[in-house]
């Protein structure tokens, strides 16, 4: 292949709804950090190991984003791109890199470009392992969103192009486990088009660590590489898109099974709270317990179920980024553009939307049903705590009429006993009783008469109520 290039295109998050205004997430700068490292460890070339010192997130070597605030154009460095310099090869020609950071709304972007010294080169498979394409796979590059590796190269007519995009696929990827699986066959300004999706097989449903590929493969002497560069920026942001939708997606089916998972604890909690309200006698401190357990977990559902719609929103959003991008490049392609492209947007899309919709409408009941389960706990606790404490309260009330009316009769009889000051002696037939035993008695007996009066008048009171 003549005028060959291979580019990594990376996506990062840098922050989302729940930072404040100029902050970002924890590891914002982990992309920029990881191309340090690769040029420092494999591709050495001397502007990425210098990365840091040509962003201006970074000052002295240390990120700092908040010298983005405000910045336009969308690129993170002064100048359209960042000529890295050139590396030699055993092969006798050297390896040119430039690379394009950029900031795409709430996203960090990267273009890394290979390429040989002179277009005239030209590159076979054994050749494509001077550029260290292992070095550019999700392992190392780690961007949260996902990447696409792009070959693009032009052959004679005569090229069997299935077979040599199919090498170049495997050859990618060679010595790691992912398995590059073809998705889509397809055209892109005039060229054959070969997209590929490198899978991890430990990670089957993270996109963040599969790889996109992208091979392009020019054999009809197509202006493709002109239009690409028109193109440039609506074939970026829609990469962009690609990979949020898919990440979005995943995102939502991680928030939907944790959901489900709370969603079967707290069934487990009605069953439990028909099992003490069941019982002869409602069990208000087992009531008490449940109640303290379950408005956690029953806000825990809530906080998935609005992050589902929030991922709704979102994928939506992109869904429809996606579509204008596509439009661009479909006017700059004279209305041509990749079949498998536009598939996606009407077929997987529409789908991955459809998923995510179902997902709210079944967990959208469940919400409603702690909600009322909360309430129910409450309202029983509050009413049986309410009896007890009248409860109480009436006890106090008897026992207070009782104690007071049987102190006043046996001060009253006290006053009448005029031998109360006689020596106390044991209770037997030969000694009289003492006046105390009666007095204690005859006060015993108005306590029990008082406390029997006290009961009937407040339930006679309670039941005119009632």
């Amino acid at each position: 292949m003549k005028n060959f290039s291979l580019s990594l295109y990376a996506f990062h998050l840098r922050h989302t709804l729940t930072e404040l205004p100029g902050e970002v997430v924890a590891d914002a700068n982990l992309l920029w950090e990881n191309l340090v490292k690769v040029g420092e460890g494999s591709l050495t070339f001397v502007g990425l190991k210098d990365l840091r010192s040509k962003l201006i997130c970074y000052q002295n070597d240390k990120y700092d984003p908040k010298r983005e605030i405000g910045r336009i154009p969308e690129r993170l460095i002064d100048a359209q791109d960042l000529d890295l310099g050139s590396l030699p090869t055993t092969e006798g020609f050297k390896i040119n890199a430039n690379l394009q950071p950029f900031l795409l709304n709430d996203t960090y972007a990267v273009d890394l470009t290979l390429l040989p010294e002179l277009p005239s080169i030209s590159i076979d498979i054994p050749q494509l392992q001077h550029f260290k394409p292992s070095f550019l796979l999700p392992s190392n590059i780690q961007a949260s969103l996902g990447q696409t590796l792009l070959i693009y190269g032009e052959v004679e007519p005569s090229e069997d192009c299935d077979e040599l995009a199919k090498k170049l696929a495997i050859a990618l990827v060679a010595g790691t486990n992912l398995n590059p699986v073809r998705t889509q066959q397809g055209e892109l300004f005039g060229s054959l088009l070969f997209e590929y999706q490198a899978i991890d097989p430990d990670e089957l449903d993270n996109p963040a660590k599969q790889c996109h590929i992208l091979i392009v493969i020019n054999n009809s002497q197509a202006a493709t590489a002109t239009l690409a560069g028109e193109a440039y920026e609506w074939l970026l942001n829609l990469l962009c898109s690609y990979h949020k939708i898919l990440y979005i997606y995943q995102l939502a089916r991680q928030r939907y099974r944790e959901a489900r998972t709370i969603y079967s604890e707290l069934e487990n909690k009605i069953q439990e709270f028909n099992s003490l309200i069941s019982e002869n006698q409602i069990q208000l401190s087992g009531l008490k317990s449940l109640m303290g357990k379950i408005p956690k977990k029953s806000f825990d559902y809530t906080r998935c179920l609005q992050d589902l719609q929030t991922h709704n929103t979102a994928i939506t959003t992109n869904i429809t980024n996606y579509k204008i991008c596509l439009e661009n490049i479909q006017t700059i392609g004279s209305r041509n553009s990749p079949q498998s492209w536009q598939v996606f947007i009407n077929k997987e899309c529409k789908k991955l939307q459809e998923q995510i919709q179902t997902d709210i409408n079944y967990l959208t009941p469940g919400q409603e049903l702690f909600g009322q389960l909360v309430d129910t706990i409450r309202g029983i606790v509050e009413t049986q705590q309410a009896e007890r404490d009248r409860s109480l309260e009436n006890t106090i009330q008897v026992l207070g009429i009782g104690f007071g009316g049987g102190a006043i009769i046996s001060g009253v009889i006290v006053q009448d006993i005029d031998k109360i000051n006689q020596p106390l002696t044991a209770i037997s037939p030969n000694n009289p009783p003492h006046p105390f035993y009666a007095s204690l008695f005859l006060s015993i007996v108005a306590t029990l008469l008082f406390i029997a009066l006290g009961w009937w008048w407040i339930n006679k009171g309670q039941g005119r109520k009632n």
